[in-house]
């Protein structure tokens, strides 16, 4: 599964994110390859090394699925014509849910 994403630049510093394929979690690369579940975590790829990066990510479907680069500063913020969305993958949702809703609507339905 892939999805059509912006092409960035090969100077253009880029992180790896993609979906647990266990959990469905969103997970990022980290600068060892590995991966975590936090974006604070999230390894910053430029130029042959982010291709050969994806391209790892890429071979791991057993671990994770569509894995793809997301534009980052160089400090790892995230950045970009998908900010809002990468920003809401990090974070969570925009709006509470489970127990977390039933708690809200429960005070502020008194």
């Amino acid at each position: 599964m892939t999805s059509v994403r912006p092409k960035l630049k090969p100077e253009a510093p880029k992180a790896i994110t993609a979906w647990d394929t266990q959990t469905g979690q969103t997970v990022w690369m980290t600068p060892d390859g590995s991966w975590s579940v936090k974006s604070g975590d999230l390894g910053i790829f430029v130029g042959d090394v982010a291709e050969a990066k994806l391209s790892e990510a890429r071979g791991q479907e057993s671990k994770v699925t569509d894995p793809y680069f997301m534009e980052v500063t160089e400090d790892g913020a995230i950045c970009g014509r998908e900010t809002l969305r990468e920003n809401i993958r990090s974070n969570g949702p925009t709006v509470a849910y489970g127990k977390a809703g039933q708690a809200l609507s429960s005070t502020l339905g008194k």
